[in-house]
């Protein structure tokens, strides 16, 4: 009995002892402050934290809402090496479908090319430009309407970002800066690898593509709602405030000082 007794009190003394290597390890690794978020964006760090993704009711909005919605919420893509991308969406463009006379779905009209206009909210619409260029756009309520991403601050992966620009680039590659990479549609589908196979897909479910909650959203004073880009001659939707960006950010493509002069003088200054 005196020798059980012995190994009982040994086995208990192993069991409270908090000296286990491999467990004291793990618990730093987890604990590690800052430990994988990156130097390029004050955003990422409370992002890799809290990065599920946005669910199917948030894409349940009308087109306009959407739009400014999206502002300030992270694009994530995966790449096939498993490297993730990240980026704060900071352009917009709303496109409303049937009446909208720079729709791609003008008078309700659906063909195999804009079917993913017409799916359910959430939906990527990608297509492509002069033969070359791809554009992508996310379904919201409202018959055929979607709406355009247009710019994106790199939060994540930058130097993949660049590896990818520079893959689809036919002028002499030259060291891109970070405002260079994501500010327009077609370089940020570019620098993400968005091509025409991620038609049709839906945010909420796919492995390759998604969006997560951003921190600090904007408020309204923060957001330029002014026309969009490169509509051509489309009567009064020429000059509908449809495009929408968030005020003083570098990452912008095109920036309407006009309209943030109106803004100034109406007293709609950003937040500091």
């Amino acid at each position: 009995m005196p020798r059980k007794r012995k190994l009982l009190a040994q086995l208990s003394a192993l069991q409270s002892n908090s000296s286990f290597p491999q467990i004291n390890a793990l618990e730093n690794l987890n604990n590690t402050p800052g430990g994988d978020s990156p130097k390029s964006s004050k955003y990422f760090v409370t992002e890799k934290k809290t990065s599920s993704r946005l669910e199917a009711d948030f894409f349940q909005q009308p087109c306009v809402s959407l739009a400014k919605s999206f502002l300030g919420q992270i694009l994530v893509r995966k790449l096939p090496d498993g490297r993730e991308l990240w980026g704060r969406i900071v352009e917009t463009e709303a496109y409303l479908g049937g009446e909208d006379e720079a729709s791609h779905s003008k008078g309700g009209k659906q063909t195999q090319r804009n079917a993913a206009m017409f799916m359910k909210p959430g939906t990527l619409y990608v297509y492509q430009i002069y033969g070359i260029y791809f554009c992508i756009n996310v379904s919201s309520q409202g018959e055929g309407a979607a709406v355009l991403l247009r710019s994106l601050e790199p939060l994540q992966g930058l130097d993949a970002m660049r590896e990818l620009r520079s893959t689809s680039r036919k002028a002499p590659t030259k060291l891109l800066k970070d405002w260079q990479l994501c500010n327009g549609p077609s370089r940020l589908c570019q620098a993400f690898g968005i091509d025409k196979a991620f038609d049709q897909r839906d945010l909420t479910e796919d492995i390759d593509i998604w969006m997560v909650p951003g921190q600090d959203l904007p408020g309204e004073q923060d957001v330029v709602a002014t026309t969009r880009i490169g509509i051509g001659n489309r009567g009064e939707w020429a000059q509908k405030p449809l495009r929408f960006y968030l005020r003083g950010n570098k990452f912008v493509s095109v920036v309407d000082k006009k309209m943030e002069r109106e803004m100034a003088a109406r007293g709609h200054l950003p937040c500091s």
